[in-house]
């Protein structure tokens, strides 16, 4: 196994169904948890459940929960303290280019950003603070946030979980898997940042 993978599935192993929850829910909703391999570590806890690593069903609910209640406690924080955090200097941890970029998906696709987000880092962490911040209405957040909370915190390790059950030696291939979710996560991004870089230019 090569290493990237193998760092991977033994963090998986060690930390098990809470531990994946838990970052699930930091990069859901708190300003540390942007940086976190969100979509590759669902992918590869869903391959490991059809390993027999972990139990697939306590996973999906535990990871669903997980992004539901990190965007949730991220929207309660944005709501209670939007001015003070937004009036940061920038930090490792935060950076007001973040909040740009998220605005801008806020103004495109409304509300729907929730759901929108789940699938782009960064963007992800900061759409439910933003959200609160702006005064989106709760019952409006929360049914994009459930909504999105099962796309992606759910169906993304049932897509794990069902691609190691049926393909024979799949794990030969994880590696690259986890490399093209990670490329392919990162693209929107990229295109954000390089569209930017042209305008000022």
């Amino acid at each position: 196994m090569d290493f990237f993978s193998f760092d991977l599935i033994a963090f998986i192993k060690a930390v098990g169904v809470i531990g994946v929850a838990g970052i699930i829910f930091a990069e859901s909703g708190l300003l540390v948890g942007f940086f976190l391999p969100g979509d590759s570590l669902l992918f590869t806890a869903g391959f490991g459940a059809s390993q027999g690593w972990l139990p697939i069903i306590p996973l999906v609910l535990a990871c669903f929960i997980g992004a539901a209640l990190g965007d949730s406690v991220g929207y309660a924080l944005g709501k209670r303290m939007g001015p003070k955090l937004f009036s940061k200097n920038d930090s490792f941890f935060f950076h007001k280019d973040h909040v740009k970029r998220t605005q801008k998906y806020f103004t495109k696709f409304g509300a729907r950003t929730i759901f929108i987000a789940r699938f782009i880092p960064i963007v992800r962490t900061f759409a439910p603070i933003l959200a609160g911040v702006g005064g989106m209405p709760y019952t409006t957040f929360v049914r994009f946030n459930i909504l999105g909370a099962l796309a992606w915190g759910a169906c993304i390790p049932l897509l794990g979980y069902f691609l190691g059950s049926v393909i024979p030696d799949i794990d030969q291939y994880l590696l690259p898997i986890i490399l093209g979710i990670i490329v392919v996560s990162v693209i929107p991004p990229l295109h954000e940042y390089w569209r930017h870089r042209m305008r000022k230019e």
